[in-house]
C-alpha cells in the first residue's frame, strides 16, 4: 500500500541531518568573518557566481525581484572544515 504525500514528506524531513546544515551555514560566516578580519590576505582569495544583476518580473500590482551570487573564498572553506569537525565531536 502506497504512502501518502504527508508520510513520505515526514520521513524526508525526519532523515534531513539540521545540525549540519546550520553548523555549514555558520562555518560559512565565521569564514566571512575570518577573511574580513585579514583583508588582503590570500584568504580572501575566491570565485564569485550567480546572478549579477537582479532579475526584475513585473506583473503590474507587484514587482518580484530575484536574485543570488555567492562568494568562496578560501577563508569561507576553512570555516565550513572548521563546521564539520566541530559536528564530528557533537555527534
Amino acid at each position: 500500500m502506497p504512502e501518502n504525500t504527508e508520510e513520505r514528506w515526514y520521513g524526508i524531513l525526519k532523515r534531513i541531518n539540521w545540525t549540519l546544515i546550520i553548523l555549514v551555514l555558520v562555518g560559512f560566516v565565521i569564514g566571512r568573518f575570518i577573511g574580513t578580519f585579514f583583508d588582503g590576505s590570500f584568504l580572501n582569495y575566491g570565485q564569485s557566481f550567480g546572478l549579477s544583476s537582479p532579475v526584475e518580473l513585473n506583473m503590474g500590482f507587484i514587482i518580484l525581484t530575484f536574485g543570488l551570487q555567492f562568494h568562496i573564498t578560501i577563508a569561507s572553506v576553512l570555516g565550513v572544515v572548521i563546521a564539520l569537525v566541530v559536528y564530528r565531536f557533537i555527534r
